[in-house]
């Protein structure tokens, strides 16, 4: 790869992890703010719908649109590329405005989906009505900045997509944080009023987004001007034609991208069924906003980290498969599936251990809290696997089986969520979840298998080894936090804060020694850790 490329790819990733990062650690002053997890249930009843309409509208748009303009300028076709970025913003300011009305008109439906069953004094349906019209705005103009992002990508310029991403998850953070304290403090207003607040955020950190796109197209219009003077003007693309390639390319983008809010929708209009069906329709309130806000939160920080290290050896996968090189490509899924597995795996079982302290440093001490983290946490390395083998599939160039897997995957938690909670209760609907996803990488697995002739006697070999490290890590952190637990209490935030930091460090290090040593680290990361083990003295 050029460095220009590399550059640009870690710069992209740099502004997502940062953005997320941001997007996590707002939940400790709203959680203090609204004071529970009903609250912050009611606000994922109004995002959770907004995350799946706005997949809808930009229909994986900065990706397509990014790959589409690329290929083009590497012909020297500039005028194809402004063509599609001049109609594409109309295009998507129209399906922005749909989408907005869509949401905006049906939103008793959703509210009325969303509350079924539950049994709160303190939140209605026309509460939920109010809280997913608040967020609706945002779909007007999200969809036009993620096709300005795609064309500055297009271009080989991450810089604006990652810059505005920080900007718009600042601003958005802000405003909700103010919002919310705000009116619930200073102007004593009503809770729904706050959580409204707080969704509008949506809207008002995609206007400073804008504006940051906005700033680097003018000072860049001359560049892309100076770009249509070299156009060869030897390809002419109807619009239709350049629709429907994009819309190929982007589909199972958008699969992949909505999978994570498909289930939490799912959970958000069976979980209160269940729960009342065993006469628990009270608590379900509380339990849902543990489940699909508090403890999703934490649980994507593993998925996130790896993600992004795994997906950046994607595009070489693509190379090879293109070129015909297989034992290239063998190699470099190898190494993807072993990158992704060393990192998000002891970050899982970390997370599940400290449930109990990780919970009350991020919110508060809450039994219910500490049972779904820990029994929620392991799942993060199914969403990454789903997340990583679909990227493959993509490379290999058959994405038609993701969103079959997609679709088996929630089959499977449709069904079985509503018969788990009653049974297992709010961990019931986690273990749907895991059944969902499992189903949907063993279909990735298999087409991978198939169509990629790829052998997992290396990978099987390597997670088994991957375990082992974890096992003894694991073994260690259990009994340190025993240990600990004599002196320090996890129910008191900066007392599970020590406990955290203790435990976290000493894991890491004996996990990272254990890398080292079995020469595991020296295969997936190469020759720098070769130069860290002569400074660790590790041989």
């Amino acid at each position: 790869m050029s460095s220009k490329l590399i550059r640009g790819t870690f710069i992209l990733t740099l502004g997502t992890i940062i953005s997320k990062i941001i997007g996590l650690f707002y939940v400790i002053p709203f959680h203090a703010i609204v004071g529970g997890s009903e609250p912050e249930a009611l606000y994922q009843f109004g995002y959770v719908p907004y995350t799946l309409f706005i997949s809808i509208a930009t229909a994986g748009v900065p990706l397509a649109v990014s790959k589409y303009i690329a290929k083009y300028n590497a012909l020297e076709e500039y005028a194809v590329g402004r063509k599609l970025f001049k109609s594409g913003i109309l295009l998507m300011l129209i399906t922005g405005i749909i989408s907005f009305l869509i949401m905006y008109l049906f939103a008793p439906i959703f509210a009325e989906l969303s509350m079924t069953g539950v049994e709160s004094k303190n939140f209605s349906i026309e509460d939920v009505t109010a809280v997913i019209r608040a967020v609706s705005f945002a779909l007007i103009i999200i969809p036009v900045m993620s096709l300005i992002r795609g064309f500055f990508q297009g271009h080989q310029s991450m810089g604006p997509s990652a810059v505005s991403q920080v900007i718009e998850q600042l601003v958005r953070i802000v405003f909700l944080l103010l919002g919310a304290f705000l009116v619930l403090h200073v102007f004593h207003g009503k809770m729904v009023t706050a959580i409204s607040v707080a969704t509008f955020a949506a809207f008002v950190g995609g206007i400073a987004s804008l504006i940051v796109l906005f700033w680097y197209w003018k000072k860049r219009k001359h560049h892309f001007d100076n770009l249509l003077k070299q156009d060869k003007g030897s390809i002419q693309v109807s619009l239709r034609d350049m629709y429907k390639e994009i819309f190929i390319y982007a589909l199972p983008f958008v699969f992949v991208g909505v999978s994570n809010s498909l289930y939490q929708y799912v959970d958000q209009l069976t979980f209160n069924r269940g729960m009342a069906a065993i006469g628990k329709g009270k608590e379900a309130l509380e339990a849902i906003g543990i489940l699909n806000f508090d403890s999703h939160k934490l649980v994507i920080i593993p998925v996130s980290l790896a993600t992004s290290f795994s997906l950046t050896l994607v595009p070489l996968i693509t190379e090879s498969f293109a070129k015909g090189r297989r034992l290239e490509m063998v190699r470099q899924v190898d190494q993807t599936f072993q990158v992704l597995l060393f990192l998000t795996i002891p970050a899982a079982l970390g997370l599940s251990l400290l449930a109990h302290p990780v919970f009350t440093v991020f919110y508060e001490h809450n039994t219910l809290g500490t049972d779904v983290l820990e029994h929620y946490a392991p799942v993060a390395i199914l969403f990454a696997l789903f997340s990583v083998t679909a990227a493959i599939l993509q490379g290999i160039n058959e994405q038609r089986f993701t969103i079959l897997s997609l679709l088996v995957g929630l089959l499977i938690k449709l069904s079985f969520n509503i018969p788990l909670i009653k049974l297992f209760e709010t961990n019931g609907a986690v273990y749907a979840t895991a059944l969902g996803y499992t189903a949907s990488i063993l279909i990735n697995l298999i087409v991978i298998k198939l169509f990629a002739r790829y052998p997992f006697k290396t990978i099987i070999r390597r997670t088994i080894l991957i375990l082992l490290l974890n096992a003894v890590m694991a073994a260690i952190v259990i009994f340190l936090y025993k240990i600990l637990t004599f002196v320090l209490t996890p129910d008191s935030k900066w007392q599970a804060l020590m406990i955290v930091i203790i435990c976290g460090a000493v894991g890491a290090i004996i996990y990272g020694y254990l890398g080292l040593r079995s020469k595991l680290a020296d295969k997936l990361f190469g020759e720098r850790m070769k130069k860290v083990k002569e400074k660790l003295h590790i041989g």
